[in-house]
């Protein structure tokens, strides 16, 4: 079983960057994604960011287009969301989660659906003061 682990989270100034960690377990080879949600007090869980191996592609949410970076460390079993210039509207629980089963990322944008994730972390808290 894929287990998840999310770190990095707290309280920081808008202006001032994270690095999230989301370690992960279980997996029985290298094709998996690891994606990046988030969800803000009354508002819907929305996508972040995703990595998928083993191509190594990433993609980005418009909203944190050009201001985050996801990687993954050498061992393959952390993957890293780095934030830099964090907003209030930043505010969120972040989840990282695993997506084992690839059948159907052939739909369009299929890494911005939660629905594609199979695992969970979690959930690590950030709070951005303005």
């Amino acid at each position: 079983e894929v287990r998840l682990e999310e770190s990095g989270g707290g309280e920081v100034q808008a202006g001032e960057s994270l690095r999230l960690s989301c370690t992960a377990s279980g997996f029985t080879d290298n094709n998996y994604a690891i994606g990046w949600f988030r969800q803000a007090p009354g508002k819907e869980r929305e996508e972040v960011s995703c990595y998928s191996s083993p191509d190594g592609s990433t993609f980005y949410a418009d909203s944190v287009y050009g201001r985050s970076t996801i990687s993954i460390d050498n061992t393959k079993t952390t993957v890293y969301l780095q934030l830099n210039s964090l907003k209030p509207e930043d505010t969120a629980v972040y989840y990282c989660a695993a997506n084992v089963d690839r059948s159907s990322n052939y739909r369009r944008s299929w890494w911005r659906r939660a629905d594609e994730y199979d695992y969970w972390g979690q959930g690590t808290q950030v709070t951005v003061s303005s």
